[in-house]
């Protein structure tokens, strides 16, 4: 036993002198001294078993053991596809309870060792605690806004008399769990202001249960709806109920709701009545050859119309339907304790373009599509000549209209993406004739705050470098402007040291994709610098500016840079731009982060072993796609709540729906689009390849969560262990020395509603993890 890394005390090297002269010996003084001598020999070989250790997490991990099951494999239209890890899919199993309990062993031991984890943990405290506002709005004769004093786990709802009167609370969430785990989710105000209806979620959990609360007094109702989820909250306006979704209950015992993998099917809609049991609902539409359907409502602002909107997946498309409320003989009260369901118009019965309610007047309604406008325009139809659609702001030949406002009774608030950046103008809603630009500077507007009935409206606004600031605009002006109404300032934060820029980077195939790059003035382009680079492109979604605490203490006190890159399947330039980057062209969403990381490499920013990439749920696909790609090209990879089995993952809870952006491995084609870059069966052994006798795979954090009942854990687990077996416990001295962890937390979800202190945790770790791994120094 060689005890050379052990410090031996003097006492230690006295007894082996002693053991060395009498260890042949048989008499008892001999035999005492042999038992103290072993005594020592254990306490030496413990302390060098604690030195290894902590070596071994210096030099390279020591991963569990996790049992294989190569006999499981699934037939994919002639090929056989193993799936060893797939007892990981039950999230009650105890072998997966033990595989997530040594895993955050496993990442604790490491993230101790991590010299800038508490510092990071202070500083974004610190910049954390800052009083944070929503917009205002009205309902009834009252002002509604969410406060955050700084620290609190979840915002505040405040209710006020008016603009200027003294603020009472409303909802404080943070009083309903010791540990700021239930978070408002959803919610709606009655028309008159004596109601609000509420959702709440518990541990981040898609799942909410809708509570009453009687505005006046602050008194809870005794209503109790269950197993919502993916719902709006919609009253009538005779302030007697609302219209919500939800799933039928399962069965007593069944699962626990936001730890389960059961797929969701047959949402319906539902009326509540206020003062009744749950089981009295009013089924109010349902369509069970349908069960993938998913259905949202909205009555209309003169109350007269309720509309449903029906979609199948993610695409931006959807059927419209409607009831007119107004017309029912005797209202709501006659379907009580009736089969029937609520008589609808089918307005739009295909899923060829999307729909977006605007206003109404009385039949004429006014919409927002992308039918034959895939930068979306806006649209008019009397309900009595359904078959007659006029346009009323017409397709711009560059930017998408982002959203729009009715608001001032005849005037329209309009927002456009130009080049990612938002843009606003006033229109005539009746002609949609242009009338006023509202000038912001470059960044996102993140909250539109107004109503026909008001003259007033409020705007948020934000950027990179832009906290927040909520405008106040008074439409009745001969000129509107906007004014400072509230305006977030975050100590100790000075935006006049930062810069941030747009740029546009050449992909594979030549398209242009913007990307935002943020760090320190006068930063020397030589190849020095931790860079950051975050991407999403799915979902026609857009990622606009915003102001992140946390980011801008990696500029600060890391020396980061920090890049945004708007590749294709997001909404930044419309439809269009979305279909770029879904099903067989899925493809070109990797290639253009990959472009935009090589960008950062050529000029000067960063080289690839300080190049860190993050994304979540789409974007986690996206950075683990691309690490397994181009291993080369990035030094680390935090991948939240990615989705890692592109081959099952329509078969949990919503992910059916996302097969209208990804395709289903059940069709033939579309498998062999998705297990050409499915992040769980595509790990390889870099080394291995041509050229690639140097290369490893980047360090990588991978974070999920147990109430995530989104992206299912599941995702992370088995590519988790797929990654650490193929990379590192597979290959005999393995070259594989960069770190490969998972982050799992508990009671949390997909990301919505997470406590503060929890966002504080998870940045801390991530950002200590990529500040090791890069070799980022920390900067006072």
């Amino acid at each position: 036993m060689n005890l050379s890394m052990c410090s031996v005390s003097p006492q230690g090297r006295s007894i082996f002198s002693t053991f060395n002269s009498c260890r042949k010996g048989t008499n008892p003084k001999r035999r005492n001294f042999l038992s103290r001598f072993n005594k020592h020999l254990v306490q030496l070989y413990l302390a060098r078993q604690s030195i290894m250790g902590s070596l071994a997490l210096e030099e390279g991990l020591v991963y569990p053991d996790v049992r294989r099951d190569e006999f499981v494999m699934d037939n994919y239209h002639g090929m056989l596809v193993p799936d060893p890890y797939r007892w990981m899919e039950d999230p009650d199993a105890k072998e997966v309870k033990d595989f997530v309990e040594k895993q955050v062993q496993l990442t604790q031991s490491y993230l101790q060792n991590c010299e800038t984890r508490e510092k990071l943990r202070k500083q974004i405290t610190t910049l954390l605690d800052h009083p944070r506002y929503d917009c205002p709005y009205r309902r009834g004769n009252k002002c509604f806004y969410f406060f955050n004093t700084g620290l609190q786990a979840q915002s505040v709802l405040y209710v006020q008399d008016s603009l200027e009167a003294e603020a009472e609370v409303l909802v404080d969430p943070n009083t309903l769990s010791e540990d700021g785990t239930i978070s408002l989710n959803t919610y709606a105000i009655s028309e008159d202001a004596e109601f609000l209806a509420v959702g709440l979620s518990s541990s981040g959990s898609d799942w909410v249960n809708i509570k009453v609360i009687r505005i006046a007094d602050k008194k809870t109702e005794p209503d109790s709806l269950s197993w919502v989820k993916f719902s709006s909250i919609t009253w009538s306006h005779d302030s007697k109920g609302f219209f919500y979704s939800r799933y039928p209950a399962p069965k007593e015992g069944e699962l626990d709701a936001g730890t389960e993998t059961n797929i969701n099917l047959n949402h319906q809609l539902f009326y509540h009545f206020l003062g009744t049991e749950q089981s009295e609902d009013i089924l109010c539409w349902k369509d069970p050859e349908h069960p993938k359907w998913t259905v949202r409502a909205r009555v209309t602002e003169d109350g007269k119309y309720l509309l449903i909107i029906i979609t199948e997946g993610c695409d931006p498309v959807n059927r419209l339907y409607y009831c007119d409320l107004a017309g029912l003989p005797q209202g709501l009260e006659a379907f009580k304790g009736k089969e029937e369901l609520l008589p609808f118009h089918k307005l739009i019965d295909n899923f060829e373009a999307k729909y977006d309610l605007v206003a109404n007047d009385d039949t004429i309604f006014t919409f927002r599509t992308n039918k034959k406008a895939p930068r979306y325009k806006l649209v008019r139809v009397d309900l009595r000549q359904p078959e007659f659609w006029s346009d009323v702001v017409a397709e711009s030949d560059r930017d998408v209209l982002d959203s729009v406002a009715a608001v001032n009774d005849n005037q329209l608030l309009v927002c456009y993406l130009n080049d990612v950046k938002h843009i606003l103008q006033v229109r005539d809603l009746g002609s949609g004739k242009w009338l006023h630009d509202l000038p912001i500077d470059i960044g996102s507007v993140y909250q539109i705050s107004g109503r026909r009935k008001y003259k007033e409206l409020f705007i948020g606004f934000t950027s990179f470098l832009t906290p927040s600031i909520i405008y106040r605009c008074n439409l009745d002006a001969e000129k509107p402007n906007l004014v400072v109404f509230r305006e977030t300032i975050v100590p100790g934060f000075d935006r006049n040291f930062f810069e941030a820029k747009q740029v546009f980077v050449p992909s594979k195939d030549g398209t242009q994709i913007p990307m935002f790059i943020v760090c320190k003035k006068n930063t020397i382009l030589d190849g020095s610098h931790p860079t950051l680079l975050y991407g999403y492109g799915g979902f026609n979604i857009s990622i606009t500016p915003y102001f992140s605490a946390s980011r801008i203490v990696l500029l600060r006190h890391l020396g980061a840079v920090f890049a945004v890159a708007n590749i294709r399947g997001g909404g930044e330039y419309g439809e269009e731009w979305h279909q770029a980057g879904i099903l067989s062209n899925k493809q070109n969403c990797f290639d253009d982060f990959i472009s935009a990381a090589e960008f950062l490499v050529s000029e000067g920013y960063t080289q690839p072993k300080k190049l860190s990439i993050e994304g979540g749920s789409n974007g986690g696909l996206l950075v683990a796609a691309c690490m397994n790609q181009r291993p080369d090209l990035f030094g680390c990879v935090l991948a939240h709540v990615g989705v890692m089995d592109m081959l099952r993952f329509h078969k949990f809870t919503i992910g059916h729906a996302w097969t209208t952006d990804f395709g289903c491995s059940e069709k033939e084609e579309e498998f062999h689009w998705l297990i050409k870059y499915s992040p769980l069966h595509n790990v390889k052994r870099p080394w291995e390849e041509p050229g690639g006798h140097s290369v490893q795979y980047p360090a990588t954090m991978l974070l999920t969560a147990d109430h995530d009942d989104r992206v299912v854990p599941l995702h992370s687990l088995k590519f988790l262990a797929t990654m650490q077996y193929i990379l590192c416990k597979s290959v005999p001295h393995s070259p594989q020395t960069n770190p490969i962890i998972g982050r799992i937390d508990t009671k949390a979800g997909h990301g919505a509603g997470r406590p503060t202190q929890k966002v504080i945790d998870e940045s801390a770790d991530k950002w200590a993890f990529m500040a090791k791994v890069v070799e980022a120094s920390w900067i006072d």
